[in-house]
């Protein structure tokens, strides 16, 4: 399994980004996918993720409002859109998959198997 990440960059505070996420050997048709984000010298944390059997949502409350992750029907692929990003969101920001994730804990990191490689964003 392979998930490979793009669309990461520079933008300036105020300023919109879309990241993407594909996944190769993954053939789960219901799973849980979204992303992760690490900042120099702070812990990775949950941002946001979507179920594909029913499409629910979950985000960090940091994110809430600004970011929206979406589905790309027939296929193993998710994108981030992030808008009025501020330099609070710089971070490295890694997709996730996994075949089944509970609710309570779909933000933590423990119940994911598969990770991308992940791709920069900065703000400034």
């Amino acid at each position: 399994v392979q998930l490979v990440e793009s669309g990461g960059g520079s933008v300036q505070p105020g300023g919109s980004l879309r990241l993407s996420c594909g996944a190769s050997g993954y053939t789960y048709s219901s799973n849980c996918m979204g992303w992760f984000r690490q900042a120099p010298g702070k812990e990775r944390e949950g941002v946001a993720f979507v179920y594909f059997g029913g499409g629910r949502t979950y985000y960090a409350d940091s994110v809430k409002g600004r970011f929206t992750i979406s589905q790309e029907k027939g296929k193993i692929t998710v994108y981030l859109e992030m808008d009025n990003l501020n330099p609070e969101d710089t971070a490295m920001y890694y997709c996730a998959a996994e075949r089944v994730v509970a609710g309570p804990v779909v933000l933590q990191e423990w119940p994911y198997s598969y990770w991308g490689q992940g791709t920069q964003v900065t703000v400034s």
